[in-house]
This record gives structure tokens, sequence and C-alpha cells, in this order.
């Protein structure tokens, strides 16, 4: 049932039209390495298309109709976008649901330390790594501190060609006998992977009362004097350590990206281009991006948190909609594309992959049916009637799109946020982008399927029934 390759129907036009997106979608990357920088972003192209803070309609008091454009953002790490149907919100929303974290390294509350003259920032690994890829890679440090004062300092270093990079270190092939007689899971420890920071000593007039760690005492001066920073600041910061450098074009022929954190931004990205394209929909639109959907979308800004639901109650009072019972009525009579992306069949590994049920490069955006591992464990399942109506809209636009699992059944699975949204009723199905090198350093994807993926969010969006 694999159709042919979409690359071989393209026109001049969209040629032209694919370029252009991956061309945005390249510079949207190399600003939004972590999700306040997502949020931040996807601010600034909100409010360049007209949209408006929803917290600053309900300061003012204002009412909204249709055709309004708003968004809602929470703790900076997770937003909401909508644009106001012709029909009531009782009736449902158009949801594309990505999320904007991605695997990294975090420095710990307390991170800076000497050890025989060489600093090091000990950090804590978020999401699911193989702990050996980020060893001996530039690295970049991104994030906020936040004093007690109430102000807060944004840090970014290693993107400049005139920054310093960072960077895990290995043990050399020289040394490493018993090292690689481990399996790969157990060759690099989460406690070694530990940031290389300095190695220079300040020096220390003679009667200095504290000579201890003086190169970890250069680097505290050369905070203090960049950042107005004190250790104990530390304890209040949120620091990624992420792969340093920008998204690439991939091959002789320019047919793919290379990029870090391209899951899930690959499909946030397209998500939001295509609800700034939809101008008039019957249903209200909305694009929601979420944190810690790698961790398992916990917390306040996690999908579990109830800020969707929220936002969606105070997007209906401000139309005039609101009830409890409108708002439940709303959230089960929606329909969402849990936007994630899914495993690329990679020939070199074929013994992982179920080929028939497998995504390819250049085939079209991913429908999952179901997620979860082995027995759909932790799944969400969607029901045949939707993904009926999810086939018709796709086909009556001209997308291209395909069906995948995550590998074989006793090998693979994973998990998005589409099983969170189901909670409420809602029809949801997984649709995304096919990755390789998923959750590595560097990502790949195909500029053919990112193009799809804008192009099935928008019909989806549309959808008129």
């Amino acid at each position: 049932m694999r159709k042919e390759n979409r690359w071989t129907n393209y026109d001049e036009k969209q040629i032209k039209d694919l370029n252009a997106l991956a061309e945005d979608y390249k510079d949207f990357m190399n600003h939004v390495k972590t999700e306040r920088e997502a949020v931040e972003e996807v601010t600034k192209r909100a409010r360049k298309a007209g949209y408006r803070d929803l917290a600053d309609v309900i300061a003012k008091g204002e009412s909204l109709k249709s055709g309004d454009k708003v968004y809602a953002v929470w703790m900076k790490k997770t937003m909401a976008l909508f644009t106001i149907g012709t029909e009531p919100i009782e009736k449902g929303l158009r949801i594309l649901g990505a999320h904007i974290d991605s695997p990294r390294l975090d420095l710990k509350q307390v991170p800076l330390y000497e050890n025989t003259e060489m600093a090091f920032l000990d950090t804590h690994y978020y999401g699911g790594v193989k702990k050996y890829q980020w060893t001996t890679i530039p690295l970049a440090i991104h994030g906020v501190i936040a004093k007690k004062d109430g102000s807060t300092v944004n840090v970014r270093i290693g993107e400049d060609e005139e920054d310093p990079i960072f960077c895990v270190t290995d043990l050399l092939i020289h040394l490493s006998k018993d090292q690689m007689a481990k399996t790969l899971g157990d060759a690099i420890t989460g406690e070694n992977l530990d940031v290389l920071a300095g190695s220079r000593p300040l020096k220390l007039e003679e009667d200095a009362k504290d000579k201890k760690d003086p190169v970890k005492q250069n680097i505290l001066a050369i905070l203090k004097e960049k950042y107005d920073m004190e250790e104990d600041d530390f304890l209040s910061a949120e620091l990624e350590i992420v792969p340093a450098g920008k998204a690439r074009d991939l091959g002789f022929d320019r047919s793919m990206i290379a990029a870090y954190g391209q899951d899930d931004r690959v499909c946030a990205f397209p998500s939001l281009d295509a609800l700034l394209r939809v101008e008039k929909p019957a249903y209200t639109a909305c694009c929601l991006l979420t944190d810690k959907e790698e961790i398992g979308s916990v917390g306040a800004t996690g999908a579990q948190s109830h800020f969707f639901e929220n936002a969606v109650a105070e997007l209906m009072d401000r139309c005039g909609q609101y009830s409890d019972l409108a708002l439940r009525r709303a959230l089960s009579s929606s329909k969402m594309l849990s936007s994630d992306v899914s495993a690329a069949f990679d020939p070199l590994y074929s013994e992982a992959y179920e080929q028939k049920n497998s995504a390819f490069f250049g085939h079209g955006i991913v429908y999952n049916k179901y997620t979860g591992a082995r027995g759909k464990s932790g799944s969400n399942d969607a029901n045949a009637e939707y993904f009926a109506w999810v086939r018709r809209v796709m086909d009556d636009a001209n997308v291209a799109f395909q069906t995948s699992e995550l590998g074989k059944v006793d090998i693979g699975g994973g998990g998005t946020i589409a099983y969170i949204s189901a909670l409420y009723g809602m029809n949801v199905v997984d649709a995304g982008v096919a990755v390789l090198n998923m959750h590595a350093p560097m990502e790949i994807t195909s500029k053919s399927d990112l193009y799809e993926a804008r192009n099935a969010y928008v019909a989806f969006l549309e959808a008129a029934e």
C-alpha cells in the first residue's frame, strides 16, 4: 500500500514553496533550542500575524468574536493559539497539539565544581537519550537565571562564532579497553555527563583568605562580570545544555534537514504555520504547544496540567459562550491531530522495523493510529470512524500521507500527548513527520515530509464538517 515518493510529483511552484518553507523552518530552529525560546519565537510570529494576548483581552474586559485571533502563554513554557471560527465553540475545536521540549542535559542546582584544576558543570539528563552520543560534541548553554530580587537574565552561550563552546569529555581509545567491553548503555554513566567549563585559575593575591578551587573561582568571576551572577543563583536557574550549531541542509540533493530538537519542533513549526494561514475557519482552530512531553507530560506546563482546559474556558467566556456544560461539550466534540514525530525507516538497522508498517522519507505526513509499547500499553488508539474522516480530508486536499508503527511489536514503543487529550472524549490521532536519529543530538527529516505535514495541518483546520 506504500505510495510513490512525493518528490516525483511536485511541479516548479510546489518545489519553490517547499524550499521557502524549509528555509523558514531552519531559521525557526536556530532560535528555539529550549521550550522558553520556542514560546518567545512563536509569540513574536503570532503577534506579527495579528494575534493578541488573551490575558490582555481579559484584563480589558473585551469581547471576542468569529475571526478574532488570540494566544495564551503559561509560565513561559507552554501556549495555545486560537482563531475563532464561525460555529459556536461548543461544537468543538480543531486542535493541532505538539510539544516544544526536547531531550537535553540540564544543569543541577549546585552544578559548578573543580577537580584537578579543571572546572565542570554537573548535569542531569532530560528525556530518553543515548548517553554516549553526548560526548565530544560542541555544546551550548541556553536558559534563564532568576534572581531573588525578581529579575531574570537570559543566557545563550555557544551559538555565535565568537562564543566559546562546551563539551562532555570521553576516554581516549588508547585507554578504553575496559570501557569498550561494556554495553553501549553502560559505557557512559549519567553522573559522567559533566560539562567541561574551564581550566584557567584565578590569580590570587598572596594574602587571599580563600585559595581553594582557583579555576572555579575564575569561572564565578566571569559569571559575575557578564551576568551579575553569584554562585547561589544557580539554585534558581534553568540552564540547558544543547548541541551548538545551526540547522543545515543534508545530502548532495539538499533534500533533508539536520538539526537538534526536531522531535518535536518539526511538528510544532508546521502546526503554527498552518494556523497562521487559516483566516476564517468554520470551527475554532487551535495550535497547542506543550512542555514536558519527553518526561511524561507532567507538571504545571505539561499536557496533563489544566492549562489548556482553562484557556478554552477563558476563550469561551470572552465569546459569551461559557458554561461548565458548554466547555465539556466543546472539549468532547473536538477533533485533534497529536502532532508528534514518528520513526523513519533506516535500512542500516532494518531488523528493528516491520517494513510494511514503517514510515519512509518523502512519503508524506505519518499517521500512527496507536502508539504505546508492546501490547499497546499506554497508547491512544484512534477509532476507525475518525481515521476514515482524516483519510478523506487528506485525499480531498491531495496531501501525501502514510501510516506507521514505532518499530516491531516487541522492540519498539513510545508515547505522545494524544492519550491525555483523549481523556476529554475527543477524537485524537497521532500525525507527524518521520525522523531519523530520533532523540540524538542531531536528528534528520525530509523537506518533503515537512511540506506535506504543513499542508495536512491546513486541510485539517479548514475541514468544514
